[in-house]
């Protein structure tokens, strides 16, 4: 999800324990009811009766809300026995609400709910959100969608370990962190586009000699370089790691040769002047802004960036995931997924909500978001997409996901982690702490939660 909105979904949350009944059932919930095999769902959503379901979404803005209306419209003109009452609210209603909505006795049957621990987490824990293995088998969700992408919607029964265990939810659109770049300035420089890692030092390199800002960082609201560190990171640090660090599981250390060395070229970047001035100081906004209006050879941002930068620059802005070590290395590149549509434990309608999941995420949707200025989740690299930016983004999701090369934002590590690892950076950067002592920080935190989690 876009970092901004995942700052958000850390605030803390109290749910009220319910226990979750298995898909295909209408009994209440029940602590030992199990799920059913694929066998036993009901995959015909045309012979389900008169059915009404209650969708919670927060798809308002834009093509979001395009596809929505589009994917709606045509799934109800096939399945007119299904009835859909749409509850459309923005990131920060649905989030304020659907705490409360999912602990009464009538909840949605469908609702978008965040993937962090604080959200989706929680409400796994509380039994309030319905394991979907059964249909995603039922389905073939696991062939249509890549591990690396279904992870971010998985949990244990309990809620306490994320990125494995039960499917808890499917997303509908992807993001990943990746490098854009001027076209007309590296031209200038007689630079291409890196190959590799090395490349691109060079190229930061030559844009400072050449009197050029090499890369655009606005770090005001600290998050923006958890993006940057963790671009840096996943570099040197097997993906492994990052996803063991960074699903806040037990296994793993930021105290490790690699991790510090992550750190010391970002400090590096900073010595050798490859970021604006001020950047510490400068807003999120204003920073893509600049690189939008020329000021900057790179940006390191996520693909949301896209329509925005392609109405600043046109046909001289480029993006690439980051390189590898090696040209041809395997992609490895920070990212994730929308909110994905999750059924509660508490719906009556469990198979037809299924099927509308299924519906709002098939092949056919996929084009549909696509149309609409979206950016799929699955299918991405077969999309038809004119020739220029939007195809480099379609292009690097579809690879790096299928690669499995996706790891997961840092900051989901632990509750408190985007507020500890934001700060530490801001002091890395300034030069206020060392890159043992920002390590220090992260492990401290990092370890209490996972000592506490079980």
């Amino acid at each position: 999800m876009n970092p901004p909105l995942r700052a958000l979904a850390v605030l803390a949350t109290t749910a009220l324990a319910v226990t979750a009944c298995a898909p295909g059932s209408s009994a209440p919930p029940s602590a030992t009811a199990a799920q059913p095999s694929a066998s036993a769902v009901r995959t015909d959503a045309a012979a389900l009766g008169n059915v009404t379901l209650t969708i919670w979404d927060q798809e308002v803005r834009g093509g979001q809300a395009a596809q929505m209306k589009q994917l709606n419209d045509a799934f109800q003109a096939k399945y007119p026995n299904i009835k859909i009452n749409r509850v459309s609210r923005s990131f920060d209603d649905l989030n304020t609400t659907l705490r409360l909505a999912l602990s009464g006795n009538e909840p949605p049957d469908i609702v978008e709910a965040n993937n962090g621990r604080s959200s989706m987490g929680a409400f796994v824990k509380a039994g309030q959100l319905r394991p979907l293995d059964a249909y995603a088998e039922a389905y073939g969700w696991k062939k249509r969608y890549p591990q690396s992408v279904l992870r971010y919607s998985s949990y244990s029964a309990d809620g306490k370990t994320f990125g494995e265990g039960n499917l808890y939810g499917l997303p509908q659109v992807g993001e990943v962190v990746g490098i854009f770049y001027n076209k007309a300035k590296l031209a200038k420089l007689g630079v291409q586009p890196p190959a590799t890692w090395a490349d691109f030092d060079a190229a930061l390199a030559k844009a400072k000699t050449a009197g050029e800002v090499p890369m655009q960082l606005g770090n005001l609201d600290k998050w923006p370089a958890i993006h940057v560190f963790g671009t840096v990171q996943s570099r040197g640090v097997p993906a492994d790691q990052i996803s063991t660090l960074a699903f806040g599981r037990k296994g793993a250390s930021w105290n490790t040769p690699e991790n510090t060395r992550a750190a010391e070229e970002l400090v590096g970047w900073v010595d050798k002047g490859y970021f604006n001035k001020g950047f510490n100081g400068q807003g999120y906004d204003p920073a893509w802004q600049a690189f939008g209006k020329g000021e900057g050879v790179f940006l390191i941002g996520g693909t949301w960036l896209l329509a925005d930068l392609q109405k600043a620059l046109g046909k001289d802005l480029g993006f690439m995931l980051p390189p590898g070590a090696a040209a041809g290395a395997p992609p490895v590149a920070t990212g994730g997924t929308g909110l994905p549509f999750a059924i509660t434990a508490k719906s009556p309608n469990p198979d037809a909500a299924a099927a509308y999941i299924d519906f709002i995420t098939n092949a056919d949707a996929m084009k549909v978001l696509t149309t609409t200025g979206n950016l799929p989740v699955a299918d991405t690299a077969q999309q038809s997409v004119p020739a220029g930016p939007q195809q480099d983004v379609f292009t690097a999701f579809g690879t790096v996901t299928a690669k499995d090369g996706l790891v997961p934002y840092l900051d989901y590590a632990t509750p408190t982690f985007a507020d500890t690892l934001g700060a530490a950076l801001q002091d890395l950067l300034a030069k206020k702490q060392t890159p043992q002592e920002f390590l220090a920080t992260l492990e401290k935190d990092y370890k209490t939660f996972v000592e506490s989690n079980g």
